[in-house]
């Protein structure tokens, strides 16, 4: 990886400030988390530093409070959800920084973890203000970026606060950088990107990045109309990007360049509103009308698209196939889910709904990783820095030598 991991610095008795992603779905009617994984991911992380006597000082954001205090955007549910899974009290603060949370800070003990409150109640925290990262600073003598769900963000926790204390990865995101990576670098072939989502234009970057690694690229989701329109195929009523029909074109053309194989839907499901009580029908790419929307892949879709990776080592999935969120448009999102699980190669999902679905389907534990970021894993993969792993101290650098590195081993 080239940085500095926690691993690979002394943090007996130290106060670590650990950047991470609990940025959790809550079911707010119900006064719960909806889905637990990104702190289950982080939990390795935590432990470590609890098993060597660090003090724990995490911090992150919730939700889009807008630089306000939100109280139904307090981590006070995390922080209980933290200690259930710790089996260990996790205090959380009033405020992520000032006096009060200095105190709080001090009276840490080794192997005492603490929560700051939601970060983004500071409009300072998306404007990287160096003022509050160096707050944040004041609170630690080393910082642990393993928040990799958040790094494609030019954040204060994220980037800024690395300008002030010793910064490096946290061991998920080490291992998101290396599953991810690996992608990039030499992956099992048959190599298979399966694609959905709305948006040809979020994943522009990746697929032209991917293009030479890949032997197939399927596409479905929302997405699948711009590609299908693009070949002149009537969509009806289906969201369009109209100024992404030439990248939608010029996508399928170096396909054809690189010799990779690229799947579209043959039959589809249509809809005439979106709605949990509309019915869908199957109709052929063909025989879509003017006032039908597309909201899933057909049957004879996912037969191709489970032909086709059936004959794969490596897959990478990012996306859903349709509206997965209304029951009977998720068919085809749920049928890739399943597929995925079963085929014992190498299943990547990456982040954001698609992960979701795999997790509320109990499914993450047979696919191979689950990445927790959804816009990060994009940016890797489409080539892109990403500001908070460049922020970390690379190995053999001068600040390195300093922090006195106990062992590079694994």
């Amino acid at each position: 990886m080239g940085k500095l991991t926690v691993r690979d610095i002394e943090v007996s008795g130290k106060r670590v400030l650990v950047r991470v992603d609990f940025n959790v779905p809550l079911n707010e009617k119900k006064g719960t988390i909806a889905d637990d994984s990104r702190i289950r991911a982080t939990l390795p992380t935590i432990k470590y530093l609890i098993d060597r006597g660090a003090r724990v000082i995490l911090c992150t954001h919730l939700g889009r409070p807008d630089g306000k205090v939100v109280d139904k955007l307090r981590l006070t549910m995390v922080a209980q959800r933290l200690s259930q899974l710790l089996g260990k009290q996790v205090g959380v603060t009033k405020d992520c920084i000032g006096s009060e949370t200095e105190k709080s800070v001090a009276t840490l003990k080794s192997g005492d973890v603490l929560l700051l409150e939601n970060l983004r109640f500071h409009s300072a925290e998306e404007l990287d203000s160096p003022v509050f990262a160096r707050a944040l600073a004041r609170l630690a003598d080393i910082y642990v970026n393993d928040a990799f769900g958040a790094s494609h963000r030019r954040h204060a926790s994220i980037v800024r606060v690395a300008d002030y204390l010793p910064a490096v990865a946290g061991l998920l995101l080490e291992k998101e950088l290396e599953t991810l990576g690996g992608l990039l670098g030499e992956p099992a072939h048959p190599f298979a990107g399966l694609f959905g989502g709305a948006k040809v234009s979020d994943k522009v970057g990746m697929l032209e990045n991917i293009m030479a690694k890949v032997d197939f690229l399927l596409v479905g989701g929302g997405m699948a109309a711009t590609f299908l329109k693009a070949k002149s195929y009537e969509v009806g009523q289906s969201l369009i990007e109209t100024d992404r029909l030439d990248t939608a074109a010029e996508l399928m053309k170096k396909a054809t360049g690189n010799g990779v194989r690229l799947l579209l839907p043959v039959d589809v499901i249509v809809a005439d509103e979106i709605a949990p009580g509309a019915k869908g029908i199957q109709v052929s790419i063909e025989n879509i009308s003017r006032g039908q929307r597309i909201v899933d892949i057909g049957q004879q879709t996912i037969k191709n698209f489970s032909e086709v990776l059936r004959k794969c080592r490596t897959v990478f999935w990012n996306g859903p196939m349709g509206i997965y969120e209304i029951a009977q448009f998720a068919e085809g999102t749920r049928a890739m889910a399943k597929l995925l699980a079963s085929l014992g190669t190498t299943t990547i999902i990456g982040g954001g709904s698609t992960a979701e679905v795999v997790t509320k389907m109990g499914l993450d534990e047979k696919v191979s990783f689950v990445s927790t970021g959804g816009g990060a894993s994009l940016s890797f993969l489409g080539g892109q820095p990403l500001p908070g792993v460049e922020a970390l101290l690379d190995k053999g650098s001068p600040a390195a030598v300093k922090l006195k590195v106990v062992t590079t081993s694994r």
